[in-house]
């Protein structure tokens, strides 16, 4: 029996840097033995298909969240046997340090939040703050992705240009694409940045939010959508408002 050996992560490429396709990346690798002679690499659950252990591996090496495309190219899987594997590896994390995340078709490791406390220790680092304003739109974000800065204007009743550039500098949302109204406004979601920070499986951890709270967002997304965004402008910027009369949101960004 040959002596088991290890897959490097990339030959000729600088330690931390991931490929687009990480599918594509492997299956120009000579050794990776993802090929159409594999048993298994048909689809089907043959003794060289991928277990959860090896979901879980490529999941750790990948550094990036990874779709469900990606996932299927690369262990050769069905649909429906990677959301198989993905469920049994959820259900074996639940009681580890480290959580599948899971946002829409995207999925990665990342750690648990109980044990948020203990890796701030270890790195010696706080984790960075956001101002009230960063907070309330973040959670409008959450609550209602996607959703268009023009929403978000309706809701805080202020303009929040300034706020929503902070958050997307930081990663906790994301461009999802644009509205199918008047001048195509960009929708803003959430990213997996921001399911890892709080402590996130799945958007469906969010907690519930209060009826009156929730008839307000509704009906603020109802107003965007015929066109009535109210007096935004008078309300002033979120440079010169702050919700708590503290320090201005630029220093924030």
């Amino acid at each position: 029996m040959s002596e088991p050996r290890l897959v490097p992560v990339g030959p000729g490429r600088r330690a931390g840097e991931q490929p687009d396709n990480i599918a594509e990346d492997f299956s120009r690798r000579p050794d990776s033995g993802l090929d159409a002679t594999v048993p298994g690499s048909d689809g089907s659950d043959g003794p060289g298909a991928a277990t959860v252990a090896d979901i879980e591996a490529l999941l750790f090496v990948a550094e990036r969240p990874l779709g469900r495309s990606e996932l299927r190219s690369v262990a050769r899987l069905s649909a429906e046997e990677v959301d198989e594997r993905l469920g049994d590896l959820e259900m074996q994390l639940r009681e580890r340090g480290i959580r599948l995340i899971i946002s829409d078709e995207q999925v990665m490791l990342g750690t648990a939040p109980e044990s948020g406390p203990l890796i701030a220790r270890y790195l010696g680092a706080d984790a960075v703050r956001l101002s009230p304003a960063a907070l309330e739109t973040l959670a409008i974000i959450a609550y209602r992705q996607p959703v268009t800065r023009g929403v978000i204007e309706r809701i805080r009743g202020v303009d929040s240009g300034h706020v929503v550039r902070g958050l997307l500098h930081r990663r906790l949302v994301h461009e999802q694409g644009r509205a199918e109204t008047p001048g195509r406004p960009i929708l803003y979601a959430t990213s997996m940045a921001f399911m890892e920070r709080f402590g996130l499986t799945s958007l469906e951890d969010l907690p519930p939010l209060e009826a009156d709270i929730a008839a307000r967002l509704a009906q603020a997304e109802a107003d965007a959508a015929a066109g009535f965004l109210g007096p935004v402008a008078a309300a002033g910027t979120d440079e010169d408002v702050s919700l708590d009369g503290g320090e201005p949101l630029a220093e924030d960004a």
